[in-house]
């Protein structure tokens, strides 16, 4: 892309990129083993080039994934370079020495680093994410009055693939954990309420759960924002060719405005995770009454007992393995669901709690949250998404090129404008 495109007056621009680590790549498809970082050659000219693109295109924020940490000389390469450009960059691995994992890095003329902190995820696909508060250095606006907040969180990830529909509810559980901790950063340190981004690989299209979770706590897509799309356009662009030959769109720079109300986040939670087991119950088609009966189990009386409950999400795998849910979180989903908390659900529980989905029923509108925006007394540092681009550019056309060879994944890059909110006190 065109520089000219992705800077400008009081603008900031965003990069997340996965990059693709050396020790993931396979040269050779009938020899699995074979690895671009047996090559130094290689992926040294690869990873120069892509350090290329990004000091060209400077953005004020850089968000890669597959980041090989595990070799010093390739770290070194991408911190010395980010370095001598202005970036101040952090670095940090999957757990359980996986050898890749991930890099955020600001341009020190932009912002101002107040903390950084990390979350390890400690499942079994040894996932991370980094979390930057930070401070814009210059006020956005020269005519600006007032005391506004000129601070911001940005968040950097990469989930975990879906080999099979049961891991579902662990990306899910994923980006909970990122929210959960993000609310927890929020809370401990009394923050005035402040935009969110959220960058990276996550794994999954439009169509999935995580992108409605994210959606309903009023995030938005700004690559979608910015080009107008709706949830029914999910296939009018990509960013990814996995290793099964598809291509999907995966990569995400998600944004959360300070004046977005949203419902509680165990509340969205609940409902994303309903969302699933009633996709598992469809898929194994049941209609309505059966899958009462089938959450109903061996119960006398026409209600759902707790224990028949847990049984159930045992069948389905959303319990009971190392990638399934903990006892507070079944016991949540429970809370949720048992409204008038008599200790059983009936018909009607079931009906409206369970198998109605709240989110298709309720309008949503482009920013992505379902409820007007609060208008309080609390003024806001916020962001309107002006400009995002994929490159290589054939991806924003839902083609994959074949002499593509950076990654196995499109670039993503879009533009913020800097603007004044009002925004309720929480």
């Amino acid at each position: 892309p065109n520089p000219e495109t992705l800077t400008g007056s009081c603008l900031l621009s965003c990069t997340t990129f996965n990059i693709f680590a050396p020790i993931n790549k396979i040269l050779d498809q009938q020899n699995q083993g074979l690895r671009e970082s047996e090559f130094r050659a290689f992926w040294v000219a690869r990873n120069q080039r892509i350090l290329d693109w990004l000091l060209y295109e400077s953005s004020a924020i850089i968000c890669l994934q597959e980041f090989w940490v595990g070799n010093e000389e390739f770290v070194n390469m991408y911190l010395e370079r980010l370095g001598d450009a202005g970036y101040s960059a952090f670095k940090l691995a999957r757990t359980n020495n996986r050898g890749d994992g991930l890099l955020t890095a600001v341009r020190r003329d932009c912002f101002r680093v107040l903390n950084y902190r990390e979350l390890h995820f400690n499942d079994f696909g040894d996932r991370v994410a980094q979390l930057l508060h930070v401070q814009l250095a210059a006020p956005f606006s020269q005519n600006q009055k007032g005391n506004v907040q000129q601070e911001m969180l940005i968040m950097n990830t990469h989930l975990l693939f879906p080999h099979d529909s049961s891991l579902s509810i662990v990306r899910l559980h994923q980006v909970y954990k990122i929210l959960q901790f993000v609310k927890s950063y929020q809370n401990e340190n009394k923050l005035n309420p402040m935009p969110i981004i959220l960058c990276g690989d996550w794994n999954g299209s439009k169509r999935g759960h995580v992108y409605k979770f994210l959606r309903s706590q009023g995030f938005v897509s700004t690559y979608d924002t910015a080009h107008q799309y709706t949830d029914a356009d999910a296939h009018k662009w990509v960013s990814h060719r996995n290793h099964r030959g598809n291509i999907c769109g995966v990569d995400f720079i998600w944004l959360c405005n300070p004046n977005k109300s949203r419902k509680p986040l165990k509340t969205s939670w609940c409902e994303a995770v309903f969302g699933i087991l009633r996709r598992q119950l469809r898929k194994a088609s049941m209609a309505e009454n059966d899958a009462f009966a089938f959450l109903k189990g061996d119960s006398h009386g026409d209600f759902i007992t707790s224990s028949a409950f847990f049984e159930a999400l045992h069948q389905v795998n959303l319990i009971g393995q190392p990638s399934g849910l903990g006892f507070q979180e079944t016991r949540d989903l429970w809370i949720q669901a048992d409204v008038d908390a008599n200790g059983v659900l009936d018909y009607e529980e079931f009906k409206n709690r369970i198998w109605i989905s709240t989110v298709s029923e309720e309008k949503e509108n482009l920013n992505g949250s379902r409820e007007e925006s609060i208008r309080g007394t609390e003024d806001a540092l916020g962001f309107n998404v002006k400009n995002a681009v994929l490159y290589p550019r054939e991806a924003e056309k839902g083609i994959w090129p074949e002499d593509y060879t950076l990654s196995d994944h499109a670039r993503l890059s879009v533009v913020l404008s800097p603007e004044r909110m009002w925004c309720s006190q929480s």
